[in-house]
């Protein structure tokens, strides 16, 4: 495992009052593209953890061996650790960090509320499935890069130049698959931050999540914005947005 993290990528923990936010990045990203969302949280006065999940923010052969076990495991370990240290937790993500952020909300019901942006929600057809474990099976590790899909020609997301197959294909066949089952037993409020032209994410993936998710949903449209709305033209609407939401939902 490296031990040279990219700057800008670290993890990053600030304490504050008594509601927890818990911030997740996306797959193949790292806590850069979180930064903005856990900063505005902090601000408002919140206990703030944003994990480096593993195998992320180093270098992409770290990433090649995990899985979404891995990942799931590392952001269950942060929200145990955040909402031991406070009344009240709120979960946000991004693409993957969504997924991960779903996944939380059923393990944890307690959970106050969550806040999904462009999150990979819905399991890739069983087509395109079939096609990843045969370029797996047949020794291909790496395919080209899906991050830094941004609007804003002056900014650029730091996440790795390729994409580990077979951890692609964990996290559609391991995390996305099974938890789609799982969205109606999740009663906890959602904001959910969706972006139209999105070329990671398909956006119908929200849509697929609203109609089967068990609790309320409130929904904001990041019209100028690609798939890391987080460092995107709306970046300050989903900061507000966000903040707001826990100011409803935690207190």
């Amino acid at each position: 495992m490296s031990l040279s993290i990219i700057p800008g990528a670290e993890p990053w923990s600030v304490s504050g009052n008594s509601v927890g936010v818990l911030c997740i990045h996306g797959f193949t990203g790292n806590p850069g593209s979180m930064r903005g969302l856990a900063e505005a949280s902090a601000a408002a006065g919140y206990t703030v953890e944003l994990p480096l999940l593993p195998g992320h923010g180093t270098v992409m052969e770290d990433m090649v061996p995990t899985r979404w076990a891995d990942w799931s495991d590392a952001a269950d370990a942060a929200y145990q650790s955040l909402a031991a240290r406070t009344d009240t937790v709120v979960v946000m993500g991004l693409s993957m960090g969504g997924t991960l952020t779903l996944w939380l909300a059923a393990q944890h019901p307690e959970i106050a509320g969550i806040v999904c942006v462009n999150p990979a929600a819905m399991a890739p057809p069983v087509e395109l499935l079939d096609v990843l474990r045969g370029m797996v099976d047949s020794g291909e590790q790496i395919m080209p890069g899906i991050g830094s899909d941004i609007a804003d020609p002056d900014v650029s997301e730091t996440a790795y130049a390729g994409t580990p197959l077979a951890a692609l294909l964990s996290l559609a066949q391991e995390g996305i698959a099974p938890l789609a089952d799982r969205f109606s037993s999740i009663r906890c409020p959602m904001l959910l931050m969706t972006s139209p032209q999105d070329h990671v994410v398909d956006p119908a993936a929200s849509d697929f999540l609203a109609e089967r998710f068990g609790g309320a949903v409130e929904r904001i449209s990041l019209d100028r914005s690609y798939h890391v709305a987080t460092l995107d033209f709306d970046k300050d609407l989903v900061e507000e947005s966000a903040v707001a939401f826990v100011q409803r939902v935690a207190g």
